[in-house]
């Protein structure tokens, strides 16, 4: 039987790792043929790797998708490639750079250099994706695209100004560009994971022993679900809203959350 993605050719940005890989595995297991992006060299060609192994076809293109012209070189390769993009997954996105040793801090603390690379990266970033992979699929008159935004572009917490500013604007992005393109039969939504157990996650985790219970009662006090998603958890939702499994869903912002969204 015929993969949900079937021959589809698939973009996914950010797919070195995480939620990007995971994602990268399944859409190979559906059956799509997938152009990897990422920023690690390393981590791109080891999901190239596995996706080999497991019997799929993919090739990795290293991207910054702060910069146009990395960003459209990039369809460009795919388009001279293939002749066509079906889906794209822009997942690329930071909380903070660690490497400038910062905190992603409160309004009043965060410096603009570390707000430039968290809103450049995540907001205009996925902004620049779409600019160029628009124009493709409106030319083959369909296509399906799922950008990655959060539960924290949903509602708020303390702290990480930057990132919830980018994950929100990622979702007005994602319904103007719904609008803009229904006529075109391309689709675009959105994704709001909540706590998916990813590297990025790394930081939130207890750092002892004595704190684990602690935080394990916070997660259910959040989560109905009593426990954190995994990243194949949110690739498998991605990958059926890419698919004409989801022919008549457009400009939506799924929590996959575990029920955290119910609270609000």
């Amino acid at each position: 039987m015929a993969g949900l993605l079937q021959n589809k050719v698939a973009l996914i940005t950010g797919g070195g790792g995480g939620i990007g890989r995971a994602t990268s595995l399944i859409f190979a297991r559906e059956g799509a043929k997938i152009v990897i992006s990422d920023m690690s060299v390393k981590g791109g060609e080891e999901t190239v790797k596995m996706i080999k192994q497991a019997g799929g076809e993919a090739y990795f293109i290293k991207t910054d998708v702060r910069i146009e012209n990395d960003v459209k070189g990039l369809i460009a390769n795919i388009a001279d490639t293939y002749g066509r993009l079906d889906c794209a997954f822009n997942n690329a996105g930071v909380f903070r750079n660690a490497e400038m040793n910062e905190q992603n801090d409160r309004i009043t603390k965060i410096t603009e250099t570390q707000w430039d690379f968290v809103i450049n990266t995540n907001m205009k970033g996925v902004w620049l994706c779409m600019k160029h992979e628009l124009p493709l699929m409106v030319k083959q008159g369909k296509g399906a695209i799922v950008n990655s935004s959060s539960l924290n572009g949903l509602f708020s917490f303390p702290s990480g100004p930057a990132y919830a500013a980018s994950k929100s604007a990622i979702i007005s992005l994602t319904k103007t560009a719904a609008l803009e393109h229904a006529t075109d039969g391309i689709r675009v939504n959105a994704i709001c994971p909540g706590s998916i157990d990813t590297p990025m996650n790394d930081p939130f985790k207890p750092k002892t022993k004595a704190d684990e219970q602690g935080w394990v009662n916070m997660i259910k006090a959040m989560i109905p679900l009593g426990r954190w998603g995994y990243p194949s958890e949110v690739g498998e939702v991605v990958a059926w809203l890419c698919s004409d499994a989801a022919s008549y869903i457009t400009g939506i912002a799924m929590p996959i959350d575990g029920g955290w969204a119910a609270h609000a």
